[in-house]
């Protein structure tokens, strides 16, 4: 008898479980792939170790804050932030016909952009800000305000509102065209007013921290152990059964596998609170070149960009949407005196799942090549072309994002509706994770630790 089953080894999973184990809980987790992290992972293909996932880790502060999502989970999980090493952004970019905006982890740079670009919203930019540093994170009536009602009684410029959008909805928003204000604040935070960096070693070095304390501290980690459902009776959790026949008892589930994605697991025919599926995923096409970045002229750690003055933010029709996306290259933080190795470009664009479901495994892979280079065309539109010095190239797919995540639909980000709390209509079946609410690598772990804390350790 478990005292917490754990249903993945992703972020929130392995935050949750270390969180538990501390408290002497007897903790299983639970995956189904042969490896952890779920879509923030890595792998081996011809030589070359490559991360998914992870571009950056958002909420870093400087060293020795004490207040804010890194500072918490860090004490909470009882893991130095030297641990993870984390190297800030060189600076990154939101690129918009006609506009560059720049901005770094000193907050004054993106202010001072925007009065230079934007002068008459400077004063409307400061007002933003206010009330986004005022906002409380436990408020839940503001997940029901519109960000777009919001920013148009704020800020009176639309150019400026759709540049904010782009990189935040890339980075955190389920929601198709709009976002609700309090995920909005989250990321605003997250990313602008905190700031963005990476460990050098890629999303492998957290992972490997979070294992390695997990098992420390006795919790049992089960790869390759997929649970087929979660066994209720008289409206409560009993256990699991596991996709091998083996039944698992424990006194409560704590499931990362997603809101409609638990629900189905469930064996007791109830009714439950349906959620939409989220519509949102994504391609990314990862290439190796011969040369860092830095030396074909391109600095940006990250570039958000947009082909018009209005950002769509929808499932798109076409299997991609190249009118805009994320570019990032790992080499673009600072990384001290490390030495880099061959350089690395990222780009990321909205995907349209029914069209890469619906192929049969050899035109899957020849729509790969033509759509990597679709994408790689519209993103040298703004970062130097770096084509002639590619050694290698991979792509991923929403069909690859179900693979690693579950996600009905590839979802990146889940359903939009979000069950802040983690209750479920079981009174010992409980949500972290995406479905929570909080997203990123970040925003998983403290998801993973807010849940453990709230529904596991007190009773």
């Amino acid at each position: 008898m478990y005292d917490t089953i754990i249903i993945g080894a992703g972020m929130s999973g392995l935050a949750a479980g270390i969180r538990l184990a501390y408290f002497d809980q007897r903790v299983c987790i639970l995956e189904k792939h042969t490896t952890i992290g779920g879509l923030n992972s890595f792998y081996r293909m011809r030589g070359r170790d490559y991360d998914v996932g992870l571009h950056a880790l958002t909420n870093v502060t400087p060293k020795g804050t004490k207040r804010g999502p890194l500072a918490r989970l860090l004490k909470q999980l009882r893991i130095s932030r030297d641990d993870f090493q984390i190297s800030p952004q060189l600076g990154s970019d939101i690129v918009f016909p006609g506009v560059r905006l720049h901005f770094s982890n000193d907050f004054e740079r993106l202010r001072s952009e925007i009065a230079r670009e934007f002068p008459k919203q400077i004063d409307n930019f400061d007002r933003l800000v206010t009330q986004i540093a005022e906002y409380d994170d436990l408020d839940e009536t503001h997940q029901a305000i519109s960000a777009r009602e919001r920013l148009s009684e704020l800020i009176s410029d639309p150019l400026l509102v759709e540049m904010f959008f782009c990189p935040l909805m890339f980075y955190g928003s389920a929601r198709e065209h709009d976002m609700d204000w309090g995920q909005f604040s989250i990321m605003f935070r997250s990313i602008f007013m905190e700031g963005l960096g990476r460990p050098y070693a890629g999303v492998r070095l957290i992972l490997k921290h979070l294992v390695r304390k997990f098992r420390g501290l006795g919790g049992e980690l089960k790869l390759r152990t997929g649970v087929k459902q979660i066994q209720v009776e008289n409206g409560h959790v009993s256990g699991v059964l596991l996709e091998n026949g083996e039944q698992l008892q424990a006194r409560r589930v704590l499931s990362s596998a997603g809101w409609p994605e638990t629900m189905r697991m469930c064996d007791d025919g109830q009714p439950v609170v349906s959620r939409a599926t989220g519509r949102l995923s994504f391609c990314e096409t990862i290439a190796a070149l011969d040369v860092q970045p830095q030396e074909l002229g391109h600095r940006s750690t990250i570039t958000f960009y947009n082909d018009s003055e209005e950002f769509t933010w929808t499932k798109p029709d076409q299997p991609c949407d190249v009118r805009s996306g994320v570019i990032c290259s790992p080499n673009n933080f600072d990384y001290g005196d490390a030495l880099l190795g061959e350089g690395t470009m990222r780009i990321t664009a909205l995907a349209n799942f029914d069209f890469w479901n619906g192929l049969d495994e050899r035109n899957y892979e020849l729509e790969k090549l033509r759509w990597y280079d679709r994408i790689t065309d519209s993103a040298v539109r703004f970062v130097p072309d770096y084509r002639h010095r590619v050694l290698d190239t991979d792509m991923f797919t929403p069909t690859t994002v179900v693979r690693f995540t579950g996600h009905e639909g590839g979802a990146i980000y889940g359903t939009p509706e979000k069950q802040f709390d983690g209750r479920t209509h079981l009174d010992n079946l409980f949500i972290c994770g995406t479905d929570q609410g909080f997203v990123g690598i970040i925003g998983s772990i403290v998801s993973g630790i807010g849940m453990a804390n709230m529904h596991c350790l007190r009773d």
